[in-house]
């Protein structure tokens, strides 16, 4: 499981060996004790027909979890580096890069993309043209898609590429535009990701160029229906920092990832999930999302 976390030079690397994170555990020669956790109950996400929530789960749901604590340690995982689609995840690399490269008040115009529907709120409303931080938080707060579009017009999916290869990411990807039809001449999905690189690149946000104003970007997210679900906030005004988070939905797809922060301590988490529309009900993945975000509240002390 991957547990130790190398970040030299700017990059993210996962290496497999957890003892590595806890190998050296002395300051002069004296052996520290282990950091008290609270004893947490995580849902079992082992593979069982027609399980309740928590107690296992359909053979047709596939996860991948990792969350990390203040340091980057893996507490809790289940099949971290398995790569699965993340709809709308993929545009975190999107706001990073505009938060490194591009001015925040500069003007983007609408008229300069083909207008998508889905989720989003600039296509209702009367103005054509926003500066880049407002299309950012349009972004963070209800992954709008007109926005997201705008703004990958301005930089080029090559410049997100070079940011997440930069960043020694290679299974977390944002793959194409938004688009209301995807036909076999587009890519198959909008993004893909791993738990592993997920929660470690929300992990090292704080210290990557642009991160805290991403993670600032993020306190505005309205999606609060998967893990964040535990934390019993109002969608629409919990804008304190305890859950700054950024979902994706799709059809058979959920995602959440983000940052939580209680009395004990911070976490980084993500949580995939995806399954064939047809075998299993988004009610049971939510329930079992929500599951795994009380693991996490408790955690952290909340």
């Amino acid at each position: 499981m991957a547990g130790a976390v190398a970040a030299a030079a700017g990059t993210v690397e996962i290496t497999t060996a957890a003892s590595a994170a806890r190998a050296t555990n002395t300051v002069r020669g004296v052996r520290r004790m282990p950091r008290h956790r609270p004893a947490v109950e995580w849902p079992d996400l082992t593979v069982r027909r027609n399980a309740p929530p928590g107690r296992g789960t359909d053979a047709a749901v596939t996860w991948s979890v990792c969350v990390r604590d203040a340091g980057g340690e893996v507490v809790h995982a289940h099949r971290p580096d398995l790569v699965l689609s993340t709809a709308s995840v993929g545009k975190l690399l999107l706001l990073l890069e505009v938060a490194r490269s591009l001015p925040l008040d500069l003007p983007c115009d609408r008229r300069d993309v083909a207008p998508v529907a889905d989720s989003g709120l600039w296509r209702f409303l009367g103005t054509d043209v926003l500066p880049v931080e407002d299309l950012a938080v349009l972004v963070a707060s209800v992954s709008d898609n007109l926005a997201t579009n705008v703004l990958l017009h301005r930089v080029g999916l090559d410049r997100v590429a070079a940011l997440a290869a930069s960043l020694g990411l290679t299974a977390t990807a944002l793959h194409d535009v938004v688009r209301d039809v995807r036909t076999a001449d587009h890519a198959p999905r909008l993004s893909s990701g791993s738990a592993a690189e997920l929660s470690l690149l929300l992990h090292r946000l704080p210290s990557v160029e642009g991160g805290p104003r991403v993670l600032d970007w993020m306190r505005t997210s309205a999606d609060l229906s998967m893990v964040a679900s535990a934390f019993d906030l109002d969608p629409l005004s919990h804008n304190g920092g305890v859950v700054r988070n950024k979902t994706g939905t799709d059809d058979g797809v959920r995602v959440d990832v983000g940052v939580v922060t209680g009395p004990s301590m911070t976490v980084s988490y993500a949580v995939l999930a995806n399954w064939p529309p047809a075998s299993a009900t988004v009610g049971d993945v939510l329930a079992t999302m929500r599951a795994l975000g009380d693991a996490i509240r408790v955690t952290v002390g909340k």
